[in-house]
Protein backbone atom coordinates (compact mmCIF):
# COMPACT_ATOMS: atom_id res chain seq x y z
CA UNK A 1 0.00 0.00 0.00
CA UNK A 2 1.13 3.35 -1.01
CA UNK A 3 2.06 6.07 1.66
CA UNK A 4 -0.24 9.31 1.67
CA UNK A 5 2.01 12.15 0.74
CA UNK A 6 2.29 13.51 4.45
CA UNK A 7 3.74 10.13 5.76
CA UNK A 8 5.95 9.71 2.54
CA UNK A 9 7.39 13.36 2.93
CA UNK A 10 7.71 12.67 6.23
CA UNK A 11 9.72 9.65 6.53
CA UNK A 12 11.97 10.81 4.17
CA UNK A 13 13.10 13.96 5.45
CA UNK A 14 13.39 12.01 9.36
CA UNK A 15 15.43 9.15 7.20
CA UNK A 16 18.05 12.09 6.22
CA UNK A 17 17.78 14.40 8.82
CA UNK A 18 16.53 16.95 6.79
CA UNK A 19 14.43 19.91 8.00
CA UNK A 20 11.71 21.47 5.89
CA UNK A 21 10.03 25.03 5.97
CA UNK A 22 6.88 25.78 4.47
CA UNK A 23 5.66 29.44 2.27
CA UNK A 24 1.82 29.46 1.76
CA UNK A 25 -0.43 31.37 0.49
CA UNK A 26 -3.85 29.86 -0.59
CA UNK A 27 -3.03 26.66 1.50
CA UNK A 28 -2.78 28.86 4.25
CA UNK A 29 -0.55 26.85 6.60
CA UNK A 30 -2.72 23.45 5.75
CA UNK A 31 0.68 21.83 4.27
CA UNK A 32 2.44 22.81 7.57
CA UNK A 33 -0.46 21.28 9.59
CA UNK A 34 -0.84 18.46 7.47
CA UNK A 35 3.02 17.50 8.22
CA UNK A 36 3.09 18.20 11.80
CA UNK A 37 0.01 15.67 11.88
CA UNK A 38 2.86 13.07 12.43
CA UNK A 39 4.02 12.09 15.67
CA UNK A 40 7.51 13.39 15.63
CA UNK A 41 7.31 16.89 13.63
CA UNK A 42 9.46 18.78 15.51
CA UNK A 43 12.21 16.65 13.80
CA UNK A 44 12.21 17.79 10.16
CA UNK A 45 10.02 21.59 10.14
CA UNK A 46 11.97 24.32 11.18
CA UNK A 47 9.00 27.01 10.38
CA UNK A 48 6.55 28.38 8.32
CA UNK A 49 4.93 30.97 7.00
CA UNK A 50 1.63 32.30 5.42
CA UNK A 51 2.07 34.76 3.01
CA UNK A 52 -1.11 35.63 1.54
CA UNK A 53 -0.71 38.97 0.29
CA UNK A 54 1.77 39.98 -2.42
CA UNK A 55 3.50 41.73 -0.29
CA UNK A 56 3.89 39.94 2.73
CA UNK A 57 5.63 37.82 0.10
CA UNK A 58 7.79 40.76 -0.86
CA UNK A 59 8.85 41.71 2.67
CA UNK A 60 9.18 38.21 4.09
CA UNK A 61 10.03 36.13 1.59
CA UNK A 62 12.27 37.89 -1.00
CA UNK A 63 9.87 37.44 -3.62
CA UNK A 64 10.66 40.33 -6.55
CA UNK A 65 8.25 42.84 -6.80
CA UNK A 66 9.28 43.25 -10.30
CA UNK A 67 7.91 39.04 -10.44
CA UNK A 68 4.51 40.28 -8.82
CA UNK A 69 4.06 43.46 -10.91
CA UNK A 70 5.00 41.21 -14.19
CA UNK A 71 3.66 37.87 -13.99
CA UNK A 72 1.93 37.66 -11.35
CA UNK A 73 1.53 36.12 -7.43
CA UNK A 74 -0.21 32.55 -9.31
CA UNK A 75 3.06 31.94 -11.19
CA UNK A 76 5.95 29.12 -11.52
CA UNK A 77 8.21 32.36 -10.88
CA UNK A 78 6.68 33.15 -7.83
CA UNK A 79 6.41 29.77 -6.66
CA UNK A 80 10.45 29.41 -6.75
CA UNK A 81 10.99 33.19 -5.40
CA UNK A 82 9.06 31.91 -2.39
CA UNK A 83 10.17 28.29 -2.23
CA UNK A 84 13.89 29.62 -2.26
CA UNK A 85 12.95 32.93 0.06
CA UNK A 86 11.80 30.54 2.81
CA UNK A 87 14.52 27.92 2.61
CA UNK A 88 16.58 30.98 2.98
CA UNK A 89 15.39 32.96 5.93
CA UNK A 90 14.81 29.21 7.76
CA UNK A 91 17.74 27.96 7.12
CA UNK A 92 16.51 24.74 6.25
CA UNK A 93 17.38 21.99 3.84
CA UNK A 94 14.18 22.35 2.02
CA UNK A 95 11.55 24.94 1.12
CA UNK A 96 8.11 24.44 0.09
CA UNK A 97 5.57 26.76 -1.55
CA UNK A 98 2.09 26.96 -2.52
CA UNK A 99 0.62 29.94 -4.40
CA UNK A 100 -2.59 29.68 -6.51
CA UNK A 101 -5.86 30.38 -6.98
CA UNK A 102 -8.88 28.39 -4.52
CA UNK A 103 -12.25 30.11 -6.08
CA UNK A 104 -14.44 30.20 -6.05
CA UNK A 105 -14.02 33.68 -7.33
CA UNK A 106 -10.61 35.43 -8.85
CA UNK A 107 -9.88 33.04 -11.73
CA UNK A 108 -9.31 34.50 -15.57
CA UNK A 109 -9.11 32.45 -18.85
CA UNK A 110 -5.77 32.99 -18.26
CA UNK A 111 -5.31 31.14 -14.83
CA UNK A 112 -8.76 29.88 -13.88
CA UNK A 113 -9.45 28.86 -10.41
CA UNK A 114 -8.26 25.42 -9.53
CA UNK A 115 -4.28 26.92 -11.16
CA UNK A 116 -1.98 25.81 -8.25
CA UNK A 117 2.16 26.41 -8.85
CA UNK A 118 3.96 24.66 -5.77
CA UNK A 119 7.67 25.59 -5.23
CA UNK A 120 10.26 23.41 -3.73
CA UNK A 121 13.90 24.56 -3.09
CA UNK A 122 17.04 22.71 -2.28
CA UNK A 123 20.73 22.72 -2.59
CA UNK A 124 20.30 22.53 -6.18
CA UNK A 125 18.13 25.67 -6.68
CA UNK A 126 14.10 25.64 -6.78
CA UNK A 127 11.92 24.35 -9.27
CA UNK A 128 7.89 24.63 -10.23
CA UNK A 129 5.53 22.80 -10.84
CA UNK A 130 1.72 23.69 -12.26
CA UNK A 131 -1.10 21.98 -11.64
CA UNK A 132 -4.87 22.44 -12.59
CA UNK A 133 -7.66 21.20 -10.00
CA UNK A 134 -11.02 20.86 -9.76
CA UNK A 135 -13.77 21.15 -6.98
CA UNK A 136 -14.80 23.65 -4.44
CA UNK A 137 -12.22 25.87 -2.61
CA UNK A 138 -11.78 23.01 0.06
CA UNK A 139 -11.09 20.57 -2.39
CA UNK A 140 -8.69 22.74 -4.52
CA UNK A 141 -6.47 23.15 -0.88
CA UNK A 142 -6.47 20.20 0.24
CA UNK A 143 -5.27 18.73 -3.46
CA UNK A 144 -2.77 21.37 -3.08
CA UNK A 145 -1.21 20.37 -0.20
CA UNK A 146 -0.94 16.29 -1.53
CA UNK A 147 0.77 17.98 -4.31
CA UNK A 148 3.61 20.04 -2.51
CA UNK A 149 4.27 17.06 -0.73
CA UNK A 150 4.32 14.68 -3.48
CA UNK A 151 6.41 17.05 -5.22
CA UNK A 152 9.06 17.40 -2.08
CA UNK A 153 9.52 13.65 -1.96
CA UNK A 154 10.42 13.40 -5.86
CA UNK A 155 12.73 16.45 -5.28
CA UNK A 156 14.35 14.77 -2.35
CA UNK A 157 14.26 11.34 -4.29
CA UNK A 158 15.89 13.07 -7.06
CA UNK A 159 18.72 14.92 -4.77
CA UNK A 160 21.61 13.69 -3.79
CA UNK A 161 21.27 11.50 -0.41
Amino acid sequence: MEQNPSRAAFALLRARRAHVSFAESLTGGLIAATLISNSGASEVIDESYVTYAAESKIRILGVRRETVETVGVVSAQCAREMADGVRRISGADWGVSATGLAGPDGGTEQTPVGTVFVGVAGADGAQAFEFHFTGDRAQVRRQAVDAALTALVRCMEGAQA
